[in-house]
């Protein structure tokens, strides 16, 4: 199968984020359930959500109610429920969630599960920011809320493509990059949760070039609007698809509800590798210094 058909889901969130932490998920994910099956009706077979997607980008306080949100993967409820409904509509599903391993240890996570509904896998965010937000109040109070991933850079090997997983803050480090396009990715995904300023200017200038770095398909997914009370900037949307050559195939609006469609074509994946030979030509002997620095 050459041609792939992708579904980036990009959504705002519909509720204040003093209201309980299970409202937030059960309205979430409800309305994610909604989209994921437009996506389907749309001819998508991999879908991916944005960055936590069952509720708001919490980060932008510091509170322990929020700990509450995070779930053991994959044995909690919606790994469970998304499975059912990836076996049910037959797509692969990208589920990005905030886990909890054993009493109180949280990652920032993505579950991979195949279009059988098979669990493939995990992988866990592993550049974790904490910064103040650009503008409005709050910031991105990561390192409260998440370890640091642990669990290397994993490439799932779906019904329909070789998937890799890299998370919102990752991008901005091309060296995860790199190892996911070594280790057989031929998309990779990166759900986000980012908002206007300068990271908009990047937004639309790292991930093109990891994509022909690396000689893959990259599918960035942000989430919409402006979250109360927090009010800490626009999450600017435009989710997009973008080729091995760098070129933007499939692009989101800036600020609504939207389900993203795009294609991958694995031939010219091959196509671009024959011509530019990155991995051939690359000098792993003369980089060991850049970890010791």
């Amino acid at each position: 199968m050459s041609i792939v058909r992708i579904g980036l889901i990009q959504a705002s969130n519909d509720l204040h984020g003093d209201e309980p932490v299970e409202a937030h998920k059960r309205l979430a994910i409800e309305k994610h359930i909604g989209l994921v099956r437009e996506a389907t009706a749309k001819g998508a077979q991999i879908i991916s959500l944005q960055e936590i997607f069952y509720g708001p980008y919490f980060c932008a306080e510091q509170q322990t109610k929020w700990y509450a949100a995070a779930e053991e993967i994959p044995h909690g409820p919606t790994t469970k429920l998304f499975q059912e409904l990836a076996a049910e509509l037959g797509v692969v599903i990208v589920l990005p969630m905030y886990e909890r391993e054993g009493i109180a240890t949280y990652y920032n996570t993505a579950a991979v599960i195949d279009a059988d509904g098979t669990y493939l896998g995990k992988y866990r965010k592993h550049h974790i920011p904490h910064v103040a937000a650009g503008g409005g109040t709050g910031g991105f109070w990561e390192k409260y809320y998440f370890k640091p991933g642990n669990l290397g850079y994993p490439v799932f090997d779906t019904a329909y493509a070789k998937i890799g997983v890299y998370i919102c803050y990752d991008r901005h480090f091309p060296e995860g990059a790199r190892a996911l396009g070594l280790n057989g990715a031929e998309i990779v995904f990166n759900p986000s949760a980012t908002v206007a300023g300068t990271s908009e200017y990047l937004w639309k200038l790292e991930q093109p070039a990891h994509a022909v770095a690396n000689g893959y398909y990259v599918a960035a997914i942000n989430r919409v609007g402006v979250e109360a009370p927090w009010n800490m900037g626009e999450f600017y949307g435009q989710s997009y698809l973008v080729d091995p050559r760098g070129a933007i195939s499939a692009i989101g609006s800036r600020d609504k509800d939207e389900v993203v469609i795009g294609e991958m074509d694995k031939e010219l994946i091959r196509e671009v590798r024959d011509v530019w030979q990155f991995y051939r030509d690359r000098r792993p002997e003369t980089y060991h210094h850049i970890v010791s620095l």
